[in-house]
């Protein structure tokens, strides 16, 4: 039930708003004085001021500003879409001071403000209206989007396919450039951060800016600056990375180099249009992060042995497989660490570099100018290297110069996107490679997933029935006399209460044999060539993860989230 003007004469004033935000801890006496200084320069309000400033969240301000006047505050469904008050309320008027009709009744007008202590305000809308009026606390988003469907409903949408002129572009690089917005995408890397994502999604909707971090490999949502400075977000993080704000028509890509705690981290970023704006996602690279150690990646022994015994032949073909996002960049950058010596000249072509290695050659393609992964190989081959490592097989033609790198005395290193490592000769034979260079080459191939690791503060042990030992497969895992025990997720304080802190890999490795040269020549399918590994001391990837959950590293859901047995 709205209130209406008439039992409303006495409205409490500012500081008693103000003490109600310091009273709750939502407001800070440092930041309240700032915004105070900050009112004498503008026409804000103190409500709308700490909102802009980013000081206090705009739902805190509203049910503040609802408790200090007995106002109630209006649900997000209870603005309509059709316009509710009369023409002589200019539209402008209400963009300017918050305000949107709710509903008209015999009775008077019902309106929702995001600042009712604003004499001003009321007295005005009194007037244009000419009827009784009863107010409701709105947040200031939810009113900015009620009077853009009320009123904007024939505007036209977005059109990305025009660019914008001179003026747009001015317009844009002056909100970016405003203090709440750079407050606001510090404050999103510093959360991102102190979190420890790998990405951050920023995402425009018609209705909110989605703002996502994926921690651990799982996405979570975390509070994000209202929708009317979408644009403004999206530009600045555009201007850091050096990009073209112009340009909102295409896909870029950029950089960023920034220091957020006193780390200094590598941010890549990729924009693409979208309906209602460009999405952006940032990739974050902290190299202080990055532990190039086979043990603390999640390498049991006995795979560690083989892929080594791989690794260290002089020549020949290595792959590491699995999709996007599966740690294989990290597994070919601790390779090559460890194949750094003295002795070794080693080169690799990549897209884009991900991390830095003293003593390596390292090439970023640049498709732009012709610099693709082919014609980097095809230069670098007369570089006299020892060891190439390859970002990605792409295409024919740079598997074929791979494998010819391989057959002329190269080690390759490489990564390709299959399920398996079994996946990966059948994925070689369909992009077009002869089986009789797939077999004089490929040494071994590693398929890995990444699975969270549980928090060693709150893990907790389960025991499981007979019959799920037996479901599982544990059963033929499990030592003599050993019991099936395994853990779940707790959360504590230490993991900010999710259960899991970090990730470690799971792998299986296929070590060619003649054997399975034999199948490869035969065009065997891939399952054929798997049970001839597992035969042959292969372990899948599932068993592998069994046993981290057996060792308490991990839990029997992130085994079957991640594999596909």
């Amino acid at each position: 039930m709205a209130v209406a003007l008439e039992t409303y004469l006495s409205p409490p004033d500012y500081e008693t708003f103000a003490a109600r935000l310091l009273e709750t801890g939502r407001l800070r006496p440092a930041d309240l004085n700032r915004a105070r200084r900050l009112l004498e320069e503008g026409d804000d309000s103190l409500p709308l001021l700490l909102v802009k400033l980013g000081l206090v969240a705009e739902r805190d301000v509203a049910e503040a500003l609802a408790q200090v006047t007995g106002l109630p505050l209006a649900d997000a469904n209870a603005y309509p879409d059709a316009p509710v008050l009369p023409e002589t309320v200019s539209l402008r008027f209400l963009k300017t001071w918050r305000a949107v009709g709710l509903a008209a009744t015999e009775a008077g007008y019902e309106v929702a403000v995001a600042d009712p202590l604003d004499g001003y305000l009321r007295q005005a809308l009194q007037l244009a209206c000419d009827r009784p009026l009863s107010f409701r606390v709105g947040l200031a988003s939810d009113i900015d989007n009620a009077l853009r469907r009320q009123y904007e409903q024939e505007a036209a949408a977005p059109d990305l396919t025009e660019s914008l002129d001179d003026a747009d572009v001015e317009h844009l690089r002056d909100m970016a450039s405003e203090a709440p917005v750079i407050r606001s995408v510090n404050q999103i890397l510093q959360q991102a951060v102190e979190l420890r994502a790998s990405d951050i999604h920023i995402e425009p909707f018609e209705d909110q800016l989605q703002v996502r971090l994926r921690i651990d490999g799982i996405l979570r949502p975390i509070d994000a600056p209202p929708v009317r400075s979408a644009a403004a977000v999206i530009s600045r993080v555009k201007l850091m990375a050096n990009l073209n704000i112009a340009e909102r028509r295409l896909p870029q890509d950029g950089r960023i180099k920034v220091q957020v705690q006193g780390r200094e981290l590598d941010l890549r970023v990729s924009t693409v249009p979208t309906l209602y704006g460009e999405s952006v996602v940032i990739r974050l690279l902290d190299k202080e992060q990055v532990t190039l150690d086979f043990a603390t990646l999640g390498f049991a022994d006995d795979t560690l042995a083989r892929f080594l015994k791989v690794l260290n032949l002089p020549h020949g073909i290595l792959l590491i497989t699995g999709p996007t996002g599966s740690g294989k960049s990290t597994t070919l950058y601790t390779a090559l660490d460890k194949l750094n010596t003295a002795e070794r000249k080693i080169i690799t072509v990549e897209d884009p570099v991900e991390y830095q290695l003293t003593g390596v050659n390292q090439i970023q393609v640049k498709p732009d100018i012709g610099l693709d992964f082919a014609g980097a190989l095809r230069a670098i081959v007369r570089q006299d290297p020892d060891v190439i490592m390859i970002g990605e097989m792409r295409d024919l033609e740079t598997a074929r110069i791979a494998v010819q790198s391989a057959l002329t005395g190269h080690l390759v290193l490489s990564t390709l996107h299959t399920n398996d490592a079994a996946g990966g000769v059948t994925r070689l034979l369909d992009m077009g490679l002869e089986d009789y260079l797939i077999s004089s080459t490929v040494n071994g191939i590693l398929a890995q997933r990444l699975v969270r690791r549980l928090c060693d503060h709150c893990k907790q042990p389960k025991e499981l029935l007979p019959e799920a030992v037996e479901e599982t497969g544990l059963a033929k895992l499990l030592r003599p006399g050993q019991k099936p025990v395994l853990y779940q997720a707790a959360g504590c304080d230490h993991c900010n209460g999710i259960g899991y802190r970090g990730r470690l890999a799971i792998h299986e490795f296929l070590e060619v044999s003649d054997t399975i040269r034999r199948q490869i020549l035969q065009h065997a399918q891939a399952r054929e060539i798997e049970q001839t590994a597992l035969s042959e001391g292969m372990r899948t990837m599932y068993q592998d993860g069994l046993l981290k959950a057996l060792a308490g590293q991990t839990t029997l859901e992130e085994i079957l989230r991640v594999t596909c047995d």
